[in-house]
């Protein structure tokens, strides 16, 4: 029998893309379990008359407002509403921001969406995802040098999310797949700066996965050796074999998120730099 839940809204109100206050929110709401939050997400609020569209919604489906406000007057109005209301109104960066302010001993600057300026460092990831998306599963291999990591795998193994997600922190990332019966190019067990990293998950997950593909695709009956549990097993243990023979980390992505893979293999990489 699955877990009742309660449902509860939860307001998310930024003056910029919101994603800061969607990461809080949802990891400090995995810790409750029978509770789930009905999200309003309302980005860009920059106005007096943005707002008041806002506290229109909060009135109509009062619950737990988060919020990432610079501009000091709109702060000062969203949370006396809230007040007045009787809801909770949590200014997220506030504790963080004060903690800044003390140690630092210096003014901050009330930069609306400072986390997203077109600087270097953005450029550098929108440079990152074109290479990730050029060279995805096995594509171009000659400009395997170029990358920063290189993730190799089976089928179903979360090689191209992963990658993309590292892409999205700067890092150049190239997806290689491993096919037991297709031989893998000299090249990539030359390579010399890229981190290369081999994923690996249980038979019975990539099974599940493939299977649910396939169903996806209307599929299911034309390719029964991709989802054949003793032919999967062995290409985990081809996998594992390879990755040992080579010396590449290996990490098994059965229970893990994308993000938690990506911050393993930004951890090897950071390892890897400083022992460098």
């Amino acid at each position: 029998m699955g877990i009742s839940r309660d449902f509860f809204h939860l307001h998310l109100v930024s003056d910029s893309t919101g994603e800061t206050l969607r990461t809080v929110a949802r990891a400090v709401g995995a810790q409750y379990e029978t509770s789930q939050p009905v999200e309003h997400v309302y980005p860009m609020i920059r106005a007096a008359r943005q707002l008041e569209r806002v506290l229109i919604e909060l009135e109509n489906a009062p619950g737990i407002v988060l919020y990432t406000l610079v501009d000091p007057e709109l702060s000062m109005t969203l949370e006396r509403r809230c007040l007045e209301v009787g809801i909770p109104c949590v200014n997220v960066l506030d504790p963080v921001l004060q903690v800044f302010q003390s140690y630092l001993n210096v003014p901050f600057a009330r930069r609306i969406g400072g986390q997203h300026t077109l600087d270097a460092e953005y450029f550098d990831r929108i440079e990152a995802l074109n290479f990730t998306m050029a060279h995805d599963d096995g594509q171009l291999p000659e400009d395997l040098e170029a990358a920063n990591v290189i993730l190799v795998g089976i089928s179903r193994t979360s090689k191209t999310p992963t990658c993309i997600y590292l892409a999205n922190r700067g890092i150049k990332a190239i997806n290689y797949p491993i096919v037991p019966e297709i031989p893998i190019p000299k090249r990539l067990f030359a390579v010399k700066k890229p981190l290369v990293v081999g994923l690996v998950a249980t038979a019975e997950r990539i099974v599940q996965i493939r299977q649910n593909r396939l169903l996806a695709l209307n599929a299911a009956d034309e390719n029964s050796s991709y989802v054949d549990r003793r032919l999967v097993s062995d290409e985990v243990i081809y996998t594992r074999r390879l990755c040992a023979e080579q010396g590449w980390p290996l990490i098994d992505v059965t229970r893990r998120s994308i993000e938690e893979t990506a911050a393993e293999i930004i951890a090897l990489l950071n390892e890897r730099r400083f022992k460098r």
